[in-house]
């Protein structure tokens, strides 16, 4: 019965905080000024965090979260410290694997845990602070690594789990979506209409345009895929996955290079350490040691 009340009083707080609603998830949060339980304040103050770090406040969580805040609060710091660049990363990564070493069962130590190693590009070591954990978020979580690691067969397992557990659940719709644009083919068309679902019932985000665009993208649909991405700009002009997903429009539609390449400079300014800079760095890196190997050499004309 409890479990139920606290899902009752959360669920705004929760739901808009996984379709990216990350101000929307704030208000709600303030709106609950008088909880049932204690744990149930720490949960609404623990998505109220997410989000402000979702937005890049870090300042809100570092300068709110201390010593004496709530043990399950407090891993939230060390996310806030990572992202934010305040602190070093290096110095950060070894203080959450010592906290994790002393204390597996803390959910929020675990999701920032799994976040920070995704970050580092360490997806075996988000797996396994992951794979023992029975929420919603830990599994939802995993399939999104599986799936970056072209394992879309156990992707597909562990979305059973996650069906067997809450089938109707926004999490569970989200993970499905992931697995169908995973598939490509007449899924994608089964992935759009859960995201159009979701922004029927919660309002249009970033995070659900781009997965409209996506599935627009591998249909061929570059108006559609055009309009999603533009209004997702209209909503928030440096998300990092709408910049991407605009990259990629332009140049397989065969527009102007230097459209392109806007998005990609901003994206470069806004988001410095995004996945996908990272990976252009090392493609070109490779690309002008290729260039060096293969020039051509200028031999000395004695005179």
């Amino acid at each position: 019965m409890a479990r139920q009340q606290e899902i009752d009083e959360l669920f705004e707080v929760k739901n808009y905080f996984y379709i990216g609603n990350y101000q929307q998830c704030i208000n709600e949060a303030q709106k609950l000024r008088k909880p049932s339980s204690a744990e149930i304040a720490i949960q609404r103050d623990i998505f109220t965090y997410r989000s402000y770090i979702a937005q890049n406040k870090f300042l809100v969580v570092l300068e709110e979260i201390h010593g004496a805040s709530p043990s399950e609060i407090q891993p939230l710091k060390y996310l806030a410290e990572y992202l934010s660049g305040k602190t070093n990363k290096e110095t950060v990564l070894a203080q959450v694997d010592q906290q994790i070493k002393a204390n597996a069962d803390s959910q929020t130590l675990i999701l920032v845990a799994a976040t920070i190693y995704v970050n580092e590009n360490n997806l075996e070591a988000a797996y396994r602070v992951l794979h023992a954990n029975e929420s919603l978020e830990a599994m939802a979580f995993i399939i999104d690594i599986l799936l970056k690691l072209d394992r879309v067969d156990l992707a597909r397992k562990k979305l059973k789990d996650m069906q067997d557990k809450d089938d109707d659940a926004t999490l569970t719709q989200l993970a499905q979506a992931w697995i169908n644009i995973a598939t490509g083919g007449d899924k994608l068309q089964d992935a759009y209409y859960i995201y159009q679902e979701l922004v029927d019932k919660y309002g249009s985000t970033p995070l659900l345009l781009n997965g409209q665009a996506v599935t627009f993208i591998g249909q061929a649909k570059y108006e559609e895929a055009e309009a999603a991405l533009q209004e997702a700009i209209d909503k928030d002009a440096n998300h990092p996955d709408t910049l991407v997903n605009m990259i990629v429009l332009q140049r397989q539609t065969g527009k102007a290079p230097e459209i392109a390449n806007r998005y990609l400079s901003q994206l470069k300014d806004a988001h410095p350490d995004h996945v996908y800079i990272k990976d252009l760095k090392s493609k070109e890196n490779d690309f002008s040691k290729i260039c060096q190997q293969y020039a051509p050499s200028n031999p000395v004309i004695p005179a």
